[in-house]
């Protein structure tokens, strides 16, 4: 049980679990249902641009599955050519069908995000995927393949800063990355495959307490996060509310909820009464070395974003691809533009940022409800801990 306020945040751990359980959790979960949410726009080629791939997870969940073109909103979609793309090393269970995005709509853009590596106006190699049919799970995705990816980021990208020696701004790229590892971790233990030949899925806590739970910093990154990315939803409140989700005449009623939704989950009054400053980012890059750290961390947090093309796994690379585009939103939102007045008229957001920064709030919005709820659980199943920790992450 964690007490007091969540570390460089302004909420207490007790608010954020009654606000998730009683406000934003039931919000988000009908949010990424709708149509808008539920497709993303993503590059599954499996080019890597730091080593070869050798890397294959083992079970058929691993692949992204094909949906057909008539499924996709009108407004999202125009057919491409018939060529099969190569994708998850040439196996066609890894293939899905790609559309493209034909136009932005009122209050979108299609420029590029600073902060993440992907070039999404570059359409020919984009494709769709139903989110809903996809879910993060565990996929076999294990062994010297997938621990390389995280090995990549944390080295090379993201050190784990000692504090005598680090600032504020330095420590928040390693808590937002750990906190986002931490939110995967809990999915795959959330939905894990407990027995291959009988397709049985269920909770693994002991994978729950082994991977987050005995590690005390890991929930509180995990919590951290998930308040960094509920400030930066808040902060672009007016942008949201007020942006067009228009997917085709057919969902009119729909599209209206969707709206509604959103302008509940920006503007809840218990939110702000309880919580109304998740984050202060206000606090951050002041001094001389301000803008060269800022510089310094979204070239660490792109090259994070590029590692995803590394990933071996087709549906772990959807779904790294889509938090990390999340995470680099909420990044922007939070430190592109400087001051709200300066936000209403500057900021600018292509549709997908929005799709993949609502869904990486409801995976971490899970994360935190699963830890909340099953923590009791899985350390009583744990016993009295004389299993020796395993820091190796993957």
């Amino acid at each position: 049980m964690y007490i007091g306020m969540v570390e460089d945040c302004c909420c207490d751990y007790e608010t954020v679990n009654k606000l998730n359980t009683e406000v934003l959790h039931p919000l988000l979960q009908d949010l990424v249902r709708t149509s808008f949410y539920r497709y993303f726009k993503v590059k599954l080629w499996c080019d890597c641009p730091f080593w070869p791939d050798d890397g294959m997870c083992r079970l058929r969940d691993c692949s992204v599955c094909e949906c057909p073109e008539s499924e996709f909103p009108e407004p999202f979609k125009k057919p491409l050519s018939k060529d099969n793309p190569v994708c998850q090393e040439g196996k066609p269970q890894g293939a899905v069908d790609r559309t493209v995005d034909t136009r932005a709509f009122t209050g979108w853009t299609v420029t590029d995000n600073p902060w993440t590596s992907d070039d999404e106006t570059d359409n020919a190699e984009m494709t769709y995927v139903n989110l809903l049919p996809n879910p993060e799970r565990y996929t076999g995705y294990i062994g010297p393949s997938a621990r390389r990816i995280w090995d990549a980021i944390y080295s090379e990208n993201c050190p784990k800063y000692a504090s005598e020696h680090s600032c504020q701004e330095e420590k928040i790229l390693y808590k937002l990355v750990s906190g986002l590892h931490s939110s995967i971790s809990v999915h795959i233990a959330s939905d894990y495959l407990l027995d291959e030949a009988r397709n049985l899925w269920g909770q693994n806590l002991t994978l729950l307490y082994d991977r987050v739970l005995r590690y005390p910093d890991r929930v509180r990154n995990l919590y951290f996060t998930f308040l960094f990315v509920l400030r930066a939803v808040t902060k672009a409140e007016n942008y949201l509310v007020e942006a067009e989700y228009d997917t085709g005449k057919d969902n009119v009623i729909e599209d209206l909820k969707t709206k509604s939704l959103m302008k509940q989950l920006v503007s809840d009054p218990k939110t702000r009464a309880a919580c109304p400053l998740p984050f202060d980012e206000a606090k951050l890059w002041k001094g001389q070395r301000g803008p060269e750290l800022k510089q310094q961390i979204q070239k660490q947090f792109r090259n994070i974003s590029a590692i995803m093309d590394c990933v071996g796994c087709e549906k772990c690379r959807l779904w790294g691809k889509l938090q990390t585009l999340g995470l680099g939103t909420a990044l922007k939102i939070l430190f592109t533009v400087n001051g709200e007045v300066s936000l209403r008229h500057n900021l600018e957001l292509q549709r997908n940022e929005v799709i993949a920064l609502m869904n990486l709030l409801n995976r971490l919005s899970e994360s935190v409800k699963f830890v909340h709820e099953m923590s009791p659980v899985a350390e009583s199943i744990a016993g009295d801990g004389t299993t020796k920790p395993n820091h190796n992450r993957t």
